[in-house]
């Protein structure tokens, strides 16, 4: 690690000392935290989280964070692949919170963006370039936060804590949220963490009409399926051919059909987004909250793939390989089946319910890694849920605050299985033409940002003091 005295220079050169701070509410320094960790290209293939972390570790030591709470890491196989956990003492009155952002991005070729995809560019009320949605301006408003905290010499009751980590973005990479949960759990031990998945969503006169809280997620397993043969001369087909037995065995897999299950959240979220929706999808959606054995509001609820994907497990096939030559008979066929899993179910459980349905022996069924933990969706506690009620009432008071199950996943899956009851926040909005995340031209609204910034900074200190 490097001393403090170092990133203090370090972070000065920056041009984050008090008088930064303090100008026009500390917004230009947080510009410039957010433009630095835009502009350091983090992607797995050429780019480094840990130089990102120390670049944040730096602002923090300058803004007078001891050099005991910047806790910088990084495992040898992965030198790359760092992360941070700053730690900002409270009284101990009160169990310490846990906030969360992936500094990873999803990889960017250049010649294929309008902009360079690592320079920040501010432009026409958007901020653009890879990382500045997901999940930099996360990052970015948790890091300034504590640089603001600490030039005002906050203290409050809560302990908090910030956890910068790579990996999220790529599966199978070194994840330092997984790493943190069991390596180092102590370091982000806490009572509930904050991370992303929830957000808001503008009218059609672009204000905020929503909120909403992420309570909760399916995990996913990958399952390979593989039949084998000897082959043989195309001319001499015989009965055992394994593309045939490959596709009679996804077949059976595009029959299973999944439970119907809720949670407290699903349910919540679909009675409240049915009577908004209303027609008769929203009817449907109501009744089957209210009886999950309605075969005919599943029906009209299947029709809807989000909505669908929301009531149960589901596992679709999404590759498939097989043969070697235009010639000859498939020594070899594959196929991967990805499931996106209910809450409450175990992996080996659902990769049972394949074996049984395929009811064949030559198929192999195999969960490929990384295998991810399961876990129960958090609790709709209103230590957590009331504060962010009052936030959203100040921050943005056209916005109805609402709840909802994310059929993707986050690093909230690591910090959930080890017993931190992690939420998806509200603040950071986006239009109905969304912000390329993962795609060309990522960028945000300016005013989501700086306004998420407020917000966030209001809900810590609601729940820290």
């Amino acid at each position: 690690m490097k001393t403090a005295a170092t990133l203090a220079a370090s972070a000065l050169m920056l041009g984050v000392g008090a008088n930064a701070i303090a100008a026009d509410g500390g917004r230009a320094a947080f510009i410039d935290t957010y433009r630095e960790l835009v502009e350091t290209n983090t992607t797995l293939s050429s780019g480094s989280c840990t130089l990102a972390a120390k670049r944040m570790a730096a602002r923090l030591s300058a803004a007078g964070m001891a050099e005991e709470n910047l806790h910088l890491f990084a495992v040898p196989e992965h030198p790359e692949e760092g992360g941070l956990v700053a730690i900002y003492p409270g009284s101990g009155a009160k169990e310490p919170i846990l906030l969360m952002a992936h500094i990873d991005v999803v990889e960017a070729e250049a010649g294929d963006w309008k902009r360079d995809p690592f320079t920040f560019v501010q432009e026409d009320g958007f901020f653009y370039g890879r990382g500045t949605s997901d999940d930099k301006a996360q990052a970015a408003i948790w890091t300034d936060m504590l640089v603001r905290f600490a030039q005002e010499g906050y203290r409050p009751s809560r302990t908090i804590k910030v956890a910068l980590t790579c990996g999220e973005e790529t599966n199978g990479a070194f994840n330092g949220a997984e790493w943190l949960a069991k390596e180092r759990r102590d370091l982000i031990d806490a009572a509930f963490a904050l991370n992303e998945g929830g957000g808001g969503d503008l009218d059609e006169n672009g204000k905020v009409a929503a909120q909403s809280v992420q309570v909760g997620e399916k995990i996913f397993a990958n399952f390979e399926l593989t039949t084998r043969n000897a082959g043989g001369h195309s001319a001499l087909p015989r009965p055992d051919n394994a593309i045939y037995q490959l596709a009679d065995a996804l077949k059976r897999v595009e029959a299973v059909q999944f439970p119907v299950e809720f949670t407290d959240v699903t349910r919540r979220s679909f009675r409240e987004a049915g009577a908004a929706m209303g027609g008769k999808l929203g009817a449907a959606m109501i009744a089957l909250a209210n009886d999950p054995s309605d075969i005919t509001a599943d029906a009209v609820v299947s029709t809807d793939p989000f909505w669908r994907g929301n009531t149960r497990t589901t596992c679709v096939a999404t590759t498939l390989q097989a043969g070697h030559a235009r010639n000859a008979l498939p020594r070899r066929a594959v196929a991967n089946v990805n499931c996106r899993i209910f809450p409450g179910n175990e992996v080996a459980a659902i990769r049972q319910t394949l074996v049984d349905a395929i009811a064949d022996e030559v198929v192999e069924v195999t969960l490929l890694p990384p295998a991810r933990p399961s876990f129960e969706t958090p609790p709709l506690d209103p230590v957590v849920m009331d504060p962010i009620a009052a936030m959203v009432a100040k921050w943005y008071p056209d916005a109805k605050l609402t709840v909802a199950m994310s059929n993707g996943y986050t690093d909230s899956a690591f910090t959930n299985a080890a017993g931190i009851p992690t939420y998806g926040v509200p603040g950071l909005w986006s239009g109905p033409e969304g912000t390329g995340a993962h795609g060309l031209d990522e960028h945000i609204a300016v005013d989501s940002v700086l306004t998420a910034r407020d917000f966030l900074t209001d809900l810590v200190r609601a729940y820290a003091d």
